[in-house]
C-alpha cells in the first residue's frame, strides 16, 4: 500500500467514524432505540458514498461490495449508544453545559466527516472515465461529503444542515474545488486531499466561530 492509498484509507476511516457518531447522536437526541440509532448512523456514514457510486454507475456501491465501513459505522454507533445509555442509567447528573458539549461534539464529528468524504469523493472522480469533466469531479466530492448528512437530517425530521448552518455546502464546494486544482497542479493526490481536508475544516470552524451564514429572509 503506497502513501496515497494509505491516506485514502485513513480519511475513509476518519470520515466513517465521525459521521457514524454524528448519526448516532442525532438518533439518541430523537429518542430512537438502538436499532434506529444504528440505521441512522450507518446511513449517515455511507449514504454519500452510495449516492456517488450510483451517479458514476459503480454498482453495487462500495458499501455493499466491502462491508468493512458499514461494520465500522455500526461499531461506532453502538459504542456511542452504550456510553450514553449507561451514563443515563448510572444516575449521573448531566453537567449544566451538557447541551453545549453535545453540540460541540456533533459539530466536530460532522465537520470532520464532511471534510474527509469531500476529498474522498474528488479522488474517486479523478479515477473514473469522466476525470476530464471538472464539474462532475467537484460535484462527486460535494455529494459524497453532504449526502450522508442530508439523509441523517431528513430521517430524523430536521431541516437538513446543508441549508441552514454555517456555510456547510459552501465549505464542501470550496474544499472540493481546491482539491481538484491542487491535484491538477501537483499531480499528488495525497497533498491535494490533505489540503482540501484542512480547507473544509478551516472554513467550517471560522463560520461557526464568527457566526457566518448565507443570507436568508426572516419572516
Amino acid at each position: 500500500m503506497d502513501t496515497t492509498e494509505l491516506f485514502i484509507l485513513i480519511t475513509d476511516i476518519i470520515g466513517t467514524i465521525a459521521f457514524a457518531v454524528s448519526g448516532a447522536l442525532a438518533g439518541v437526541k430523537k429518542k430512537m432505540d438502538i436499532f434506529g440509532v444504528n440505521i441512522l448512523a450507518i446511513l449517515t456514514a455511507t449514504g454519500g458514498g452510495i449516492i456517488r457510486d450510483l451517479i458514476i454507475g459503480s454498482t453495487p456501491p462500495t458499501a455493499f461490495k466491502n462491508p468493512f465501513f458499514v461494520i465500522l459505522a455500526a461499531i461506532a454507533a453502538n459504542l456511542t449508544f452504550i456510553f450514553l445509555y449507561w451514563q443515563r442509567r448510572s444516575g449521573k447528573k448531566l453537567p449544566e453545559n451538557a447541551k453545549k458539549i453535545y453540540d460541540r461534539v456533533f459539530f466536530w464529528c460532522d465537520t470532520i466527516g464532511l471534510a474527509a468524504f469531500t476529498v474522498d469523493g474528488v479522488h474517486t472522480g479523478f479515477f473514473t472515465s469522466f476525470s476530464n469533466n471538472w464539474f462532475l469531479v467537484i460535484f462527486l466530492g460535494v455529494v459524497t461529503g453532504v449526502g450522508g448528512g442530508v439523509l441523517r437530517d431528513v430521517l430524523s425530521l430536521e431541516m437538513p444542515y446543508i441549508f441552514v448552518k454555517h456555510i456547510y455546502a459552501i465549505a464542501s464546494i470550496i474544499g472540493a474545488t481546491a482539491t481538484y486544482l491542487i491535484f491538477l497542479g501537483t499531480g499528488s493526490a495525497a497533498s491535494a486531499m490533505l489540503a482540501g481536508f484542512f480547507i473544509v475544516v478551516g472554513i467550517r470552524y471560522l463560520a461557526a466561530h464568527f457566526g457566518w451564514n448565507l443570507p436568508k429572509i426572516d419572516h
